[in-house]
C-alpha cells in the first residue's frame, strides 16, 4: 500500500525522570490525529497514513513527529498544533515552519 504521507509519532517511555515524548501525551495526542485523518477522508490509500514509533532519537525537541516522505520533523503542544499540521501539511502541501524542528 503507498500513502502520500506517512506521519510516525514518537511514543517510548523512558525510565524515571529522563525526557520523553510519552511524557507529553503523544499515544493521546497520535490517537486523536488518526481519529480526525479518518474523519476528514484523508486515510488510506493514496492518502495520509499515521503511526506509532519507539524512540527517534530527538527526546529534547520533544514531543516529536516526522512526516515522510519529506522527511519534515514538528514539535507539538496541543490538538490546535496538531490540527495546523494535518490541515496546512497534510492537506495543503505547505510545512508549518513554527511547529517545525530543524
Amino acid at each position: 500500500m503507498c500513502f502520500k504521507y506517512h506521519v510516525f509519532f514518537c511514543c517510548n517511555q523512558r525510565e524515571a525522570n529522563k525526557t520523553c515524548c510519552a511524557r507529553f501525551g503523544a499515544q493521546k495526542m497520535r490517537d486523536y490525529a488518526k481519529q480526525r485523518i479518518k474523519a476528514m477522508g484523508l486515510a488510506g490509500e493514496d492518502g495520509v497514513r499515521i503511526n506509532m514509533a519507539g524512540c527517534l532519537g530527538r527526546c529534547e525537541r520533544g514531543p516529536v513527529i516526522v512526516v515522510y516522505p519529506q522527511g519534515i520533523w514538528y514539535t507539538w503542544i496541543d490538538e490546535e498544533d496538531i490540527d495546523e499540521i494535518i490541515e496546512q501539511h497534510l492537506q495543503q502541501g505547505q510545512v508549518v515552519e513554527r511547529l517545525r524542528i530543524k
